[in-house]
């Protein structure tokens, strides 16, 4: 645990990465499983994740979230984009992975997806796509402590128009909303930030005790 403590010490925003380093693919593949890994509401992972390593496609991007050059300059772009409209086929796809994976009969998980069902089905479709990218930001949580653990630094991005972003990836037509960013890579020494005191609220401020 002391190490967890330290790395996220260490971890911060960066502002400027090095662009001459990448990340390798044994270290991606890992960020990829702990993202996978991430807890979800009920199991459902309503969201994709999308992996933007195309050059041209992330210069697109870059006017889209305020200019910030991390975009361009980082080993690796990520996007969540949270499921629009989700309903009763991703419930089904997940009790179907469930009966497989379980070795559950389909009859026996019924009444599960059933309650999933009557939860969310009956919500209208602007609070489902509220929660569903709720959803991601548990993933990023997950992608920011790996990367962590690997001393590879992320910046979280909320500072950019979605819009533009699922136009320039296409992700309407597939039914996705970029709801996060993430820009994944190694920090540049000419970056100061790194060497900024780490504010946050003392325990007093922070925690109540009931």
């Amino acid at each position: 645990m002391n190490t967890f403590l330290e790395n996220q010490n260490w971890r911060y925003a960066t502002k400027k990465f090095d662009a001459t380093k990448k990340i390798t693919t044994e270290d991606l593949n890992t960020l990829k499983e702990a993202i996978r890994l991430t807890s979800s509401s009920y199991g459902l992972q309503p969201y994709k994740v999308i992996i933007v390593e195309n050059p041209e496609l992330r210069a697109k991007i870059q006017p889209s979230a305020w200019g910030q050059s991390q975009i361009v300059e980082a080993s690796h772009l990520i996007v969540f984009a949270n499921e629009l409209n989700f309903g009763a086929e991703g419930i089904d796809n997940l009790i179907q992975n469930m009966s497989q994976t379980r070795e559950i009969p389909l009859e026996n998980l019924k009444p599960y997806g059933d309650l999933m069902k009557n939860n969310l089905t009956s919500l209208p479709e602007d609070d489902r796509n509220h929660w569903t990218a709720k959803q991601t930001y548990l993933a990023l949580g997950n992608l920011l402590n790996a990367a962590a653990e690997l001393k590879i630094d992320v910046t979280p991005m909320e500072g950019f128009v979605p819009a533009d972003v699922n136009e320039i990836l296409g992700l309407e037509k597939l039914g996705l909303n970029a709801s996060l960013m993430a820009t994944l890579g190694y920090r540049h020494e000419d970056d100061a930030t790194q060497y900024y005191k780490k504010v946050r609220k003392s325990n007093e401020d922070l925690f109540i005790t009931l």
